[in-house]
Order: C-alpha cells, then sequence, then structure tokens
C-alpha cells in the first residue's frame, strides 16, 4: 500500500505520473513526432502564431535547438514560417493544417488508450480518479 506521509508519498507520486506520462505519450498521430516537436505543435494550437524565440522560451531550450524544431516541423508541412508582422527582422511560426490535423489526431489517439483503459476500472476507481485529477490540476498550479 502506498505511503500517505508527504516525503514517501511525492516519490511514489513523481514515478507514477512519471510512468503514466511515458505510456500516454507513446500514443502518436501519423507522423509519429519526437515530444519536443509536439510540444511546439501543442503550444501553437493554444497561444496561436509565436516567434522562434517566444517558442524556445516556453519550451526552456535554446534557440538553435529550437530552430532546430522549427526547420524540420516545417519540412513535414506542420507549421510554416511567416514574416513578423512589426519587425522585418523576425519571423513568426504558425501552424498549418497538417499541423492541426497531427495535433488532433494525437489527442484522439491518447484520450481513446486512456477511455478504453478506465473502462477497466470499477465505478469507485474512476471516482477517485477524478477526484485525483481535480487535486493534480491544483497542485500543478502551486
Amino acid at each position: 500500500m502506498p505511503s500517505s506521509a508527504p516525503a514517501p508519498l511525492a516519490s511514489e507520486l513523481r514515478v507514477a505520473v512519471g510512468r503514466f506520462v511515458r505510456r500516454l505519450r507513446s500514443e502518436r498521430g501519423e507522423a509519429d513526432l519526437p515530444d519536443a516537436q509536439f510540444g511546439v505543435l501543442t503550444h501553437l494550437t493554444r497561444h496561436g502564431d509565436q516567434t522562434p524565440g517566444a517558442l524556445a522560451q516556453h519550451e526552456r531550450v535554446k534557440p538553435p535547438s529550437m530552430t532546430r524544431t522549427v526547420n524540420a516541423l516545417t519540412e513535414l508541412g506542420m507549421v510554416e514560417k511567416v514574416e513578423h508582422p512589426t519587425d522585418g527582422r523576425l519571423v513568426v511560426v504558425r501552424l498549418t493544417e497538417t499541423g492541426r490535423r497531427e495535433v488532433a489526431e494525437t489527442r484522439r489517439r491518447r484520450d481513446a488508450w486512456l477511455a478504453k483503459t478506465l473502462y477497466t476500472l470499477s465505478a469507485e476507481d474512476r471516482e477517485l480518479l477524478a477526484r485525483a485529477s481535480a487535486l493534480l490540476t491544483d497542485l500543478a498550479s502551486c
């Protein structure tokens, strides 16, 4: 039985969440994008067009690394680089329809895997996970 004392629980929860996230991320769309590339697509989906510098800052990577990621996504047709509206020295990265479809398909596959897995649990366990989901959301905002 897992511990409820804060220090051991922290370790157990970290390991469990890490394993869960790795398993969920293994469900991918047709392009089978690496996590870093998919992360850029989801950020663009949520926040709209961004400069490579803003993307690098958000993803906590160095600008040359983001340039490689953006170039790879451009070659795949997932994003396009367009002129910055106010600063001609900069470009803006824009999600393409292909990129939108990849995000939607990956999310669909992840949701399908998780729903299928949740159906194997009892109603009580699903209720417990619903409460845990709310708690995890609160913890993430601390």
